[in-house]
């Protein structure tokens, strides 16, 4: 894979996530790469996102976030692979990032995903922190997405059981 090539090739740390979803994989996959306008409060973060277009196989979004130096812009190309794997290139002013996502079943309803990418610096100047710290707000991050395709999921299975009923 080309991209996998390129990640390696940057350099700097490699980031790596593992989040445990309650969820049926094709659940999960839906959820994650269902990219919307809502994102941002999902993770309890401060940043504005634009859909810019759709597709069953490739998503563009935009992702605008304040910052004490000024404002951080970024595009995101996603590939999508169902139903276990996308695949996410961004530019930004700030920073680029490749980034592999792949979820993995663990039982019927218990999903891992797993999160591997590498950023480099961009045209202006940025804060980098330190790598525990990332690391600890992607963790944070993840577990509120959990949070909420859990209770979706939740929410979901009592719909289908009240119609059923």
């Amino acid at each position: 894979m080309q991209a996998k090539a390129q990640r390696t090739s940057w350099p700097g740390p490699e980031y790596v996530v593992r989040q445990q979803f309650h969820a049926p994989l094709r659940y999960v996959f839906d959820w994650c790469t269902d990219f919307s306008t809502g994102d941002p409060a999902l993770e309890k973060e401060a940043y504005e996102r634009r859909v810019v277009s759709r597709g069953p196989r490739h998503v563009v979004y935009e992702d605008l976030r304040p910052t004490p130096e000024g404002w951080t812009w970024s595009r995101q190309e996603v590939w999508l692979r169902p139903p276990h794997h996308w695949h996410m290139e961004g530019a930004g002013n700030r920073r680029h990032v490749v980034a592999d996502y792949v979820l993995r079943q663990l039982s019927p309803e218990l999903v891992e995903l797993e999160l591997r990418y590498r950023r480099r610096p961009a045209l202006l100047k940025f804060t980098k922190l330190p790598k525990r710290r990332t690391d600890r707000e992607n963790k944070v991050g993840w577990r509120n997405f959990a949070l909420a395709l859990e209770r979706d999921y939740r929410n979901s299975r009592k719909a289908g059981r009240r119609r059923g009923a």
